[in-house]
């Protein structure tokens, strides 16, 4: 069974990655992007929380 494999950008002289270090690279970055997801997601809430307690205050 071969390893797939996809040339990286830089010339001939750059190695291909291999599909293990792909994934490791598409993991790491889907992990950045669902961790600044989650801290919009959670200010976002703290201003709803925010602009409630505000409004019963009056």
């Amino acid at each position: 069974m071969s390893e797939e494999t996809v040339p990286q950008e830089g010339g001939a002289d750059a190695r291909p990655k291999g599909l293990i270090q792909q994934m490791e690279e598409l993991m790491a970055a889907l992990n950045a992007d669902l961790s600044a997801l989650d801290a919009d997601l959670r200010s976002a809430a703290g201003q709803e929380r925010q602009a409630g307690v505000e409004g019963h205050a009056e």
